[in-house]
């Protein structure tokens, strides 16, 4: 209606801007459509707390009592109410689109007010994409407080575990169900990147800070709910060190004392003593105590977070590198 949808009236019309189709035609439906997964994988790991038997059936009233907070937490109306308040509380902060300084665009007429489209943008379309933005913010922390409480528990935990995280390394794989959120944020940096590559001169040397920012942030901000369970982590490793360390001393001072010293029966010999076997497999313990985590997070889980985030910022960079730069990087790629 108002002639700003396409067309030269003004610099950034609504069918060409990057930013606000990345983020209601990429982003906001993953955010929708992520949910359903996400729940799953989180009840999976919660059942795998049980299905491994760190918690044990003395402990399962504590356990049951955890996971009815988190419940009722989830389920409360307050925290919603918050968030929606928060969802409008730039509204009251004056423009808080980048684009809409120095620019002609969509959001505004030609006097400067707020076009029909800059209203519904300001008073709804932004206000669900931060308002579900703000869910996800919530879910992050119930799913820490979670970890927090449930290691309060007296959980079954082995410091000798091969995950090297004494059990717990499930975990990190249940992180890398976030990556379409992880995508979904990438989305909405690759939108106003490509935003101000196309219409305000900015070049990709210049605007790759907030990408790589961007790519950090999110992997840090996924991998934050893990550190609730790193203090148990660190008490397990400090028992095991001093527990195992004394058992080997033991073992080892027996075994110098029978073969080195000299002190066994004549007609035994070392070749397949189980002395010399179970030294191998302490040995093998104490090493897998000392390299134990104290996060659980694996390289491939961050790798595909990181994956995730940055998926996003590859049409950016083929859409601000000149054609003849792309085909000599083909080029030699292929030689």
């Amino acid at each position: 209606m108002e002639g700003a949808a396409y067309g030269p009236r003004v610099t950034i019309p609504f069918l060409c801007d990057f930013a606000v189709n990345a983020r209601f035609l990429i982003a906001l439906p993953i955010l929708i459509l992520a949910e359903s997964g996400i729940d799953e994988k989180w009840r999976v790991l919660v059942l795998e707390f049980l299905r491994s038997g760190l918690v044990r059936e003395v402990d399962l009233p504590s356990f049951e009592s955890v996971l009815q907070t988190i419940a009722r937490l989830r389920d409360r109306l307050l925290p919603e109410l918050i968030m929606i308040a928060v969802a409008y509380s730039p509204l009251f902060l004056g423009n808080t689109e980048l684009l809409m300084h120095g620019v002609s665009n969509w959001h505004t007429t030609e006097t400067g007010a707020l076009s029909m489209a800059g209203w519904w943008f300001r008073l709804v379309s932004s206000v669900l994409f931060r308002f579900l933005l703000l869910r996800w913010v919530w879910r992050m922390f119930l799913w820490t407080l979670f970890l927090w409480r449930v290691s309060r528990i007296n959980l079954f935990l082995v410091a000798t575990h091969t995950d090297m995280a004494a059990g717990l390394d499930f975990l990190s794989g249940g992180q890398k169900v976030f990556s379409s959120i992880v995508f979904a944020g990438g989305a909405v940096i690759a939108g106003s990147v490509a935003n101000e590559i196309a219409y305000q001169g900015a070049t990709l040397g210049s605007e790759k800070f907030p990408m790589i920012l961007y790519g950090v942030f999110a992997t840090s901000m996924l991998v934050t709910p893990l550190l609730a369970v790193t203090p148990l982590l660190l008490k397990i490793k400090k028992k095991a060190m001093l527990e195992y360390g004394a058992l080997v001393t033991e073992h080892d001072q027996l075994f110098e004392t029978k073969w080195i010293r000299n002190q066994h029966p004549l007609d035994e010999i070392l070749m397949g003593n189980p002395d010399a076997s179970s030294l191998a497999d302490l040995g093998t313990s104490f090493a897998v105590v000392r390299q134990m985590t104290l996060v659980p997070v694996t390289k491939q889980t961050l790798i595909t977070l990181a994956i995730a985030a940055a998926l996003p910022m590859a049409p950016v960079v083929v859409f601000a590198t000149p054609t003849t730069e792309l085909i000599r990087i083909v080029l030699k790629m292929l030689a």
